[in-house]
């Protein structure tokens, strides 16, 4: 893929919460994305409040490619713009990296394939959403896919036309 045209800086709050399995202590799933990178350590624990913890997990960008402007606008236009947050387990502390944030829903979706990512869709900032207005406003929407409609066919043009003699050459 290109380099990115653009860059939105985000910080990105993660949930960890006790599970009610026998085979995992905790659940961990992206809950939001802070506009702009905070002050705050990586794994910063931000509140407690019954079985669950929020932590914030670290800084993050989202990078705008002009390829994918039309998908930004979709997103923008869905009446609930998200942001997709993809992490991987890390196996020690923290027990979680960030992999990567996107505003692209094909390239979101794209990340939910079986494996040992985490991938949530969060509330998109109103900042961010501005910002990524204001960078799919200088790349206009291209026209849609418009299927071709066939001319009718002409029935008397399909008829049979009389027997012509002579040479093809001769006949003007």
């Amino acid at each position: 893929m290109s380099e990115p045209l653009q860059r939105i800086a985000v910080g990105v709050v993660v949930e960890r919460r006790k599970a009610t399995s026998q085979w995992a202590d905790f659940l961990w799933r992206p809950v939001a994305v802070l506009a702009g990178s905070p002050d705050a350590v990586s794994w910063t624990p931000l509140a407690k409040g019954g079985d669950a913890v929020t932590y914030y997990a670290g800084p993050a960008e989202i990078a705008l490619h002009r390829s994918e402007a039309e998908n930004y606008r979709r997103n923008l236009i869905s009446g609930a713009p998200t942001i997709w947050v993809l992490i991987h387990a890390t196996g020690g502390e923290p027990p979680y990296v960030i992999g990567s944030v996107t505003a692209d829903p094909a390239e979101g979706e794209g990340w939910t394939e079986p494996g040992q990512a985490i991938v949530e869709a969060v509330v998109m900032p109103e900042s961010v959403r501005d910002e990524i207005a204001a960078f799919i406003a200088q790349y206009p929407a291209q026209p849609g896919f418009v299927k071709r409609q066939r001319d009718r066919a002409n029935p008397e043009a399909l008829a049979r036309q009389a027997r012509q003699i002579g040479r093809r050459d001769e006949r003007r």
